[in-house]
């Protein structure tokens, strides 16, 4: 399960916090990393105090050998891995008392699943993936499960304008699966744009750039408007699609893969466009921090109600929540 935060400072670290104390008694094995670095006592950013990392007695954990050496706790070594990040090889080893740790684990989704599958096979139950930064790419359900989302005063001072870029990463994450018969179909495809005829059968539109797809326009729709796009959806693509006499249904990995504002995404949609993913993310829960580290607070039971009413899910402030 992955922790994904909207911007720096909206709670991902207090939320990881509240998830570790309701599950170290549940008799499961537990691990936890991150997806870069997180547990410091001050943001390295903004230099607020921030909320450190508890690892519980008999939990796993994934850190550098840096971080590693820096903990307060007595821990067993599992593992260390040949890999090489900034701050050394990575270090998987099972806490034999709770303290606090610094993670720091592989910087890229690749080196993450890769994790993740060597912890399973150690008996690991639930790894839980901390974010960094306000990177959503951790949130892929080709890394993970399910993920819960982490948003607040720290992505906007203005509730109206919080919910409406927070509705947004919720509308991305509920995008609709294609049919099981395309996802076998595409599923293997990494890289190049592709086109979905009437009988099924995709082809290669041998695009070199997306920023030339004016020039290639006549080749793009040949064989239909249903197009799967293996990598990034932009700004461009996706104005280019709405310009076009036909409506286009198009079929991207999954939300990850998204990269264009807001009022593109709407504005294509609006204009009678699809958009599905080849896997859709599991969203377990949306937690708000209602403190921004400019040091303006919102109001913790008006957001709420506020991002309750957009989204029609249930939203928590863990630190109210207490333990």
């Amino acid at each position: 399960m992955s922790i994904v935060g909207l911007e720096k400072n909206t709670g991902k670290t207090e939320c990881l916090n509240y998830i570790l104390r309701q599950v170290k008694d549940s008799g499961k094995t537990i691990a936890l990393t991150s997806i870069g670095t997180d547990g410091e006592k001050r943001d390295q950013v903004c230099q607020t105090a921030k909320p450190e990392i508890e690892v519980f007695e008999d939990m796993l954990f994934v850190t550098s050998e840096r971080y590693y050496r820096e903990k307060r706790f007595l821990a067993e070594i599992l593992d260390i891995s040949e890999r090489q990040t900034a701050l050394g090889r990575l270090v998987t080893a099972k806490a034999l008392w709770s303290g606090k740790v610094l993670l720091s684990g592989p910087p890229d989704t690749v080196g993450m699943k890769e994790l993740i599958v060597q912890l399973e096979k150690r008996g690991v139950d639930l790894t839980l993936v901390d974010g960094a930064l306000s990177r959503l790419s951790h949130g892929s359900p080709t890394v993970s499960d399910a993920l819960v989302l982490t948003t607040g005063a720290a992505l906007s001072g203005n509730v109206r304008e919080l919910v409406r870029k927070t509705k947004y990463v919720y509308d991305l994450i509920g995008l609709k699966e294609v049919g099981p018969g395309r996802q076998d179909l595409l599923q293997g495809i990494k890289k190049g744009i592709w086109a979905i005829d009437a009988e099924g059968e995709i082809h290669d539109l041998q695009l070199p750039s997306v920023f030339m797809l004016e020039k290639y326009e006549g080749d793009i729709f040949k064989y239909g408007h249903t197009l799967y796009v293996s990598g990034a959806v932009s700004d461009k693509l996706l104005n280019f699609l709405r310009m076009q006499k036909e409506v286009t249904e198009l079929v991207v990995q999954d939300f990850t893969k998204i990269f264009a504002l807001p009022e593109t995404f709407y504005a294509f949609l609006k204009r009678g466009g699809k958009i599905n993913v080849l896997k859709q993310s599991r969203l377990l829960a949306v937690c708000i921090n209602p403190q921004s580290p400019a040091g303006y607070c919102l109001h913790s039971d008006q957001l709420k109600a506020a991002l309750e009413e957009s989204l029609r899910i249930p939203v928590y402030d863990v630190r109210r929540m207490g333990n």
